[in-house]
């Protein structure tokens, strides 16, 4: 089972990533428009650290830790299951959150400002702020069981779930500050919606620490990598590109892998 500081530690992060909407509120303030070339590129790193660690780390340490305790074959069957399990159980969540107010499909800057502007503004900013927040308690899970696993790999997971956090503060923020003309509302929501991700992770420490053991800790592990996987194919990619800027998107899923390879191999 983890220390006690271990466990301070990956919640204290936790909530650092879950707060980091509260960026996106402010930038939906203070700038009359985004610069979405510096979106596009920023979630599309997110995507490439997000992939990268899944696949190059947290898969691989999974069936070490599974094959402990059985054969090389069995345990490449668990983190398979736990895997795709992970990525079904934000594809379940993703299922009952209505499309247009799902934060999951991208919502330009100016289609939030303007293209709802007599369709209920403060409603969708509440929906978005509660579909957010019911996306977040798997992402805060999922953040803090990698940092229980070491901060080599948990804090680019931290920075890649706070820079994807930004666009969802702004989705939140936006509709609220534009029907109401109260930037304290708008903040309160956005950051509101971060929270769940902290909540979540305090869910799953209750429910998974009794129990924690080797095993447990790498089935988490692939339902992380699942989890994340998920989140940057059908979040961070598809958002990136709805910017138009096909290229700096992917400029930065290869700065995002590549940085994320410099870091574990240096470290």
């Amino acid at each position: 089972m983890p220390d006690f500081s271990t466990i301070v530690i990956a919640l204290v992060l936790t909530v650092v990533a879950g707060l980091s909407t509260g960026i996106g509120a402010l930038v939906s303030f203070f700038t009359k428009s985004t610069d979405t070339r510096l979106l596009a590129g920023a979630l599309g790193l997110s995507a490439g650290v997000m992939v990268y660690i899944s696949f190059m780390e947290l898969l691989p340490e999974a069936v070490r830790g599974l094959a402990a305790t059985s054969s090389p074959l069995v345990a490449e069957g668990l983190m398979l299951v736990a895997f795709f399990g992970g990525i079904g159980l934000i594809a379940l969540i993703d299922y009952f959150v209505p499309e247009d107010e799902n934060p999951h499909e991208p919502h330009s800057f100016s289609e939030l400002k303007e293209g709802n502007k007599h369709h209920h503004l403060k409603r969708t900013g509440t929906m978005l702020a509660v579909a957010i927040g019911i996306h977040n308690f798997p992402e805060g899970m999922a953040t803090f069981i990698s940092c229980l696993d070491g901060m080599e790999v948990a804090l680019p997971i931290v920075v890649a779930i706070a820079i994807h956090n930004i666009p969802e503060g702004i989705a939140v923020s936006v509709p609220i500050y534009h029907s109401t003309g109260d930037r304290r509302k708008a903040m309160r929501y956005s950051l509101l919606s971060g929270l769940a991700e902290p909540a979540g992770a305090i869910i799953g420490m209750a429910f998974l620490l009794p129990f924690w053991s080797p095993v447990v800790n790498a089935v988490c592990l692939a339902i992380v990598a699942g989890i994340m996987v998920y989140i940057a194919f059908d979040e961070l990619l598809p958002g990136a590109e709805s910017f138009g800027h096909h290229h700096i998107s992917l400029i930065g899923v290869i700065i995002g892998m590549a940085l994320m390879g410099l870091t574990i191999l240096i470290l």
